[in-house]
């Protein structure tokens, strides 16, 4: 049939709209290996409008920045003497100024038992001690009140005076009004409780209750008496 004899005619028209040559199919060259993209898998031309003409992308791009800081190298530790410096000079204390001043601790002005135990020590000094012993060593009194007897009449004098060596918030000193002796000695702690007394003099005592809920223990075995109150703080204690 005619149809048949215009089969060539029409693919050969078509190859030419494509834009590719015509090609004989008898003598097709076989794909190079640099045209792997330009041949399909079953190794025939592919036409050139599906041929991929782009290069590959290969290169690498710098986009601008701060440049990349060298870290710098751990320091070493140098011996001045090895690596040629010479060593700083080690400061020296200054020299003696004879015309400085020198300070000194003045010793306390009572003697050193007094320091240890100040109303033990004013306890030694009862029957001796006269107000003008007391003026000598603690100076002036802060306080002054009579001493009563048992009936209520007043038969002594009371003096209040700081501690020197701060052991006690204050001592009391009560001097007959008769003799002008030191009788009794009256000692006020900062902070001391019942219990601290029975663990340095015992437990030997005889109690009694007083005004506002506080008690006072009278010790058999010893020249003292406690006033604590009702939660067991020690108010004050004499010695006689």
């Amino acid at each position: 049939m005619h149809y048949t004899k215009l089969i060539p005619a029409v693919l050969l028209a078509a190859r030419m709209a494509l834009g590719a040559p015509p090609a004989d199919d008898t003598n097709k060259a076989a794909p190079s290996a640099g045209s792997s993209g330009n041949a399909s898998p079953s190794g025939t031309a592919i036409p050139p409008v599906l041929r991929n003409y782009d290069q590959q992308d290969s290169l690498i791009v710098m986009l601008p920045g701060p440049a990349a800081s060298t870290p710098a190298p751990a320091p070493r530790s140098l011996n001045p003497a090895a690596a040629g410096v010479a060593a700083s000079p080690a400061k020296m204390p200054p020299a003696p100024d004879p015309e400085r001043p020198v300070l000194h601790r003045a010793a306390p002005a009572y003697p050193a038992e007094f320091g240890t135990e100040s109303a033990l020590y004013c306890q030694k000094q009862i029957g001796t001690w006269t107000l003008d012993d007391a003026y000598a060593l603690f100076g002036d009194a802060r306080s002054h009140r009579p001493s009563l007897d048992d009936e209520g009449g007043e038969n002594g004098d009371i003096f209040g005076f700081s501690d020197p060596s701060s052991r006690y918030r204050e001592l009391e000193l009560d001097f007959d009004r008769e003799t002008g002796t030191l009788r009794t000695v009256f000692a006020y702690p900062w902070k001391m409780s019942w219990q601290e007394c029975r663990k340095l003099w015992g437990v030997h005592v005889s109690a009694a209750d007083a005004d506002k809920g506080r008690t006072f223990y009278s010790y058999l075995d010893r020249r003292l008496d406690v006033l604590v109150d009702p939660t067991g703080k020690v108010i004050s204690f004499g010695l006689y």
